[in-house]
């Protein structure tokens, strides 16, 4: 093995933060950029379009053909699901069933092509962030087939399946039972669950980490998972990272919907069991819980806009929660499009709400033109091919080509949005102050000592808001301009705000 010589300035790498926009990528079914590695020598599973939940033939080559276009739309950070070598028999295309965690799977292009995806998209500014595993890997995995000691893996007398609950951790009442069922527990019969409480598991999983962020030069990581394996070695395992390189971000996926047990799991959170998950970010579901359900239902004490208002006011027991990842869908979940019944508006609505309250932006590929599918009709039906993607597809969502015009005008949209927010301080690191929404009506500010922008959003009928309550940010400012609208305002004493719509106001003075 050679040790190869440390990048210049490698230790002071810039992670991912607030001033970002996440654009989440699930390789193949992105883009397939060189067909000739469909298949390749050696690899299980063939590539068959016409599965559901098959090998489709996207690739790394087809995220670096579009990278112009990831960048046009304004998007600063890629996020690409897992692309190391899942060399199983089937269901691997999602990329969490780990053969090998030093090589990018051939049928992605192999570990020179992710380093030409990283070195591009830097060209570009946009930074990259890569998806690990260390709860579980696949049954291929040459550590699996031939393990280096019994207790690689938490094993039991027959397959025993985790129980998913992860809040499990965090409950003070819990049962050793349930909490070893939830660490132990096998992700599913072609994932086994590794064992972190071995040192040599633990040695392996962080040089490995180190050994990508200086081969591939990542600007972040996701963790996938993160409350599923040991906790004490994944709190040793942040603060590694943390001493290695301060300016690095790790956003870790706490599938929790409760604020106060997700905070549990950030960064020097005050736990009462003393613990510190050492984990600068994690992943915000109770907004997104919150964002799901609060433009679909009847305005209530705590229902509708109000959703939003209540999740925002919890802020208090995170350390950090400007940098909680937020986001309104993902690989994993119901497309938004079709949680929220088809409706353009409002998928504008929540994109207004995404891009400008606190925390680091994620969307989904696809949302931006609306693609829908849900996820109780199998994870294929969320994970759809990118269209235009693949040479012959009559729609090319790159070029705008067959698409909708609700299509186009949401592809518009997104992009009018995302290049404006790289330009505005006050949505990226500015202070938030929010007001109890009425009638349907909920205001928030983003500002700083010199500069503020003001978001509106209408749940219901059209109507003229009045503005004096508002008037500890609004006293400061005599006009705006309407970023949605891209109309001056030169009066800030009434708003209208036709149903169903945002505004999002940059204040002048």
């Amino acid at each position: 093995y050679k040790l190869l010589k440390r990048s210049e300035n490698s230790a002071q790498r810039l992670g991912f933060n607030s001033s970002d926009v996440i654009y989440l990528v699930m390789p193949d079914r992105f883009s397939n950029g060189n067909p000739e590695n469909d298949n390749m020598p050696g690899m299980l599973e063939k590539a068959n379009r016409n599965k559901h939940d098959g090998r489709h033939g996207g690739d790394i080559q087809g995220i670096i053909n579009h990278l112009d276009y990831i960048y046009d739309m304004g998007f600063t950070a890629l996020w690409v699901n897992p692309v190391l070598e899942n060399n199983m028999p089937a269901y691997s295309y999602h990329g969490y069933a780990i053969t090998d965690y030093y090589n990018v799977d051939p049928r992605h292009g192999g570990n020179e092509k992710y380093l030409e995806l990283v070195k591009k998209s830097h060209e570009r500014g946009i930074k990259v962030i890569m998806d690990m595993v260390f709860n579980h890997c696949g049954t291929e995995n040459y550590l699996i087939k031939d393990m280096p000691m019994k207790d690689w893996v938490h094993q039991f007398d027959k397959f025993t399946r985790t129980n998913y609950r992860a809040m499990v951790t965090t409950d003070p009442y819990k049962s050793k039972y349930d909490e070893n069922l939830l660490e132990k527990g096998w992700f599913d019969s072609s994932m086994p669950d590794l064992n972190q409480d071995n040192p040599f598991v633990e040695n392996y999983l962080t040089q490995n980490a180190i050994w990508w962020v200086e081969y591939a030069g990542l600007d972040g990581i996701r963790m996938d998972t993160h409350p599923y394996p040991e906790k004490n070695m994944m709190s040793r395992w942040c603060s590694r990272m943390n001493e290695e390189y301060p300016n690095f971000n790790i956003v870790g996926e706490v599938w929790i919907q409760s604020e106060a047990l997700s905070a549990y799991w950030q960064k020097d959170a005050p736990n009462k069991d003393g613990y510190n998950s050492n984990l600068k970010s994690i992943t915000d579901f109770p907004l997104f819980f919150a964002m799901q359900k609060a433009f679909t239902e009847n305005e209530g004490w705590k229902e509708g806009i109000a959703r939003l208002y209540y999740v925002l006011a919890q802020d208090l027991v995170y350390p950090n929660p400007g940098n909680n990842v937020i986001f309104f869908d993902n690989h994993d979940i119901d497309r938004f499009y079709s949680f929220v019944n088809y409706n353009p508006n409002i998928y504008k609505m929540a994109l207004s709400f995404l891009l400008t309250t606190r925390g680091i932006p994620q969307i989904y590929y696809g949302s931006e033109i609306l693609m829908d599918g849900f996820g109780s009709e199998g994870h294929g039906t969320i994970r759809k091919d990118f269209p235009g993607g693949w040479e012959g597809d009559k729609v090319n969502a790159f070029t705008q080509q067959g698409l909708t015009e609700e299509q186009i005008d949401a592809q518009n949209f997104t992009k009018k949005l995302l290049n404006w927010r790289k330009t505005n301080r006050a949505v990226q690191t500015g202070k938030l102050m929010q007001f109890i929404p009425d009638n349907g009506v909920y205001v928030m500010f983003r500002y700083t000592n010199d500069e503020a922008v003001m978001l509106i959003l209408n749940n219901r009928y059209a109507q003229t808001v009045g503005t004096d309550r508002y008037s500890e940010i609004l006293s400061h400012y005599v006009k705006g301009y309407d970023v949605v609208f891209e109309q001056k305002i030169d009066d800030l004493s009434t708003i209208e705000m036709p149903a169903k719509s945002a505004r999002i106001i940059v204040l002048k003075k």
